[in-house]
């Protein structure tokens, strides 16, 4: 009991120093970049959380789910409501635990009508869920807006943060910079949280459901209540990637949610790799920069801009049939291949110059000792019996 007690104290405290390391590199990263790239970097975040929480439920427990984004309108929706303008008086903290609440609450009941369904009948399920979510918007156009969406006003930056800015970098913290600081600092909370989760008794209990279902039940695992516990944890990350979206584009819109969203979703856990919070970051990196990126080309190549801009759903769908076909493990399976061969080479080098240093023979040992007669003629010594003397 104390050695595992002890494991997982080492786990937690490895699990806090990456998040500390990487609170370093964001705020390194953020104050080094415009405002424009700092927008990136948000929308970024927010991919990248609900796509954690999507790489644990389908990754760990081996749930496909369409909706998630839904569940980020749900979020989503809530900030809008909570933030109509700038009187209103919910700490922003407070706004974000009663959007991840809600879109809890919400994947909790989607968990337990899903909770029978397996493969198609799971997906499609989640489908109807993206599908009708949107819709809500358009059908309480008094509260929710209707197409036009619910003005966001994210609240400016505290004093505090502005004064710790100007003191580490000697410049301004601007409203869009304290939004990016506010949407990476949620995606290191939300993934440290997943990530212990995921090395618990909990996270195992997933695993188990997704290998063997009936394995699983004659353990003693409710298998039921582990797939409800699954879909609630990803539900919550992407509530609170909704809230942060809320809060980057400052819109609440059904246009944002359609199921392109969640397609989006899908396509950054696969690409980056199934089942890491490492490869949903990656992915989630891959979708944001490479539309831009490859829009850019187009246009250095001649291409107007509208050409430019349908050239990167081409690439976009090229990459992801290469990934599969060549990297079922997505782009971190390809790196932690690349690591653990090295490493592999690595020992394996070693070991071959501690065999040859031990067959060496010693310069400081003796020679072989030989018997020399006063004559000084060498004889081999024998002392078979019967042999002349």
């Amino acid at each position: 009991m104390e050695r595992i007690s002890r494991l997982v104290g080492s786990t937690l405290a490895r699990h806090l120093l990456v998040a500390a390391l990487g609170m370093v590199v964001v705020v390194m990263a953020l104050t080094a970049v415009s405002d424009f790239r700092r927008f990136q970097l948000a929308e970024m975040a927010c991919l990248a959380i609900a796509a954690g929480g999507l790489t644990v439920l389908t990754g760990l427990n081996g749930q496909l789910s369409l909706g998630h984004g839904a569940l980020m309108a749900v979020g989503t929706y809530t900030t809008a409501l909570l933030l109509p303008d700038r009187d209103a008086s919910t700490p922003l903290v407070l706004v974000v635990l009663i959007s991840v609440c809600t879109a809890t609450l919400v994947g909790a009941l989607v968990g337990v009508a899903a909770a029978r369904l397996h493969g198609p009948y799971l997906a499609g399920a989640t489908l109807a869920l993206a599908v009708a979510v949107p819709g809500l918007a358009l059908h309480f156009r008094e509260t929710l807006g209707g197409e036009q969406g619910i003005p966001v006003v994210a609240p400016p930056p505290p004093g505090w943060a502005e004064d710790a800015t100007y003191f580490l970098t000697a410049s301004d913290l601007t409203p869009r910079g304290w939004i990016a600081f506010l949407a990476w600092s949620t995606l290191i909370l939300s993934f440290l949280l997943l990530a212990n989760l995921s090395h618990s008794r909990v996270g195992r209990r997933w695993r188990a459901v997704r290998d063997d279902p009936v394995a699983a039940e004659l353990a003693g695992i409710v298998v039921g209540r582990s797939r409800v516990s699954a879909f609630m944890v990803s539900a919550a990350a992407a509530g609170a990637a909704g809230s942060m979206l809320a809060l980057v584009v400052r819109l609440a819109a059904p246009g944002s949610f359609t199921l392109a969203l969640s397609l989006t979703l899908i396509a950054a856990v696969v690409l980056g790799g199934l089942g890491s919070l490492t490869g949903a970051l990656l992915g989630a990196a891959l979708l944001t920069f490479l539309p831009q990126f490859v829009t850019q080309i187009g246009r250095d190549a001649g291409l107007d801009d509208v050409r430019a801009a349908e050239l990167a759903p081409l690439v976009y769908g090229l990459v992801m049939v290469l990934v599969i076909l060549l990297a079922p493990g997505g782009l971190f399976g390809v790196i932690r291949g690349a690591l653990t061969r090295r490493r592999a080479r690595r020992a394996l080098a070693a070991r071959s110059v501690e065999a040859s240093t031990s067959t060496r023979p010693d310069p400081d040992s003796p020679p072989d000792e030989q018997l020399t007669d006063p004559s000084g003629d060498h004889r081999t010594a024998t002392t078979t019996e019967g042999a002349p003397r």
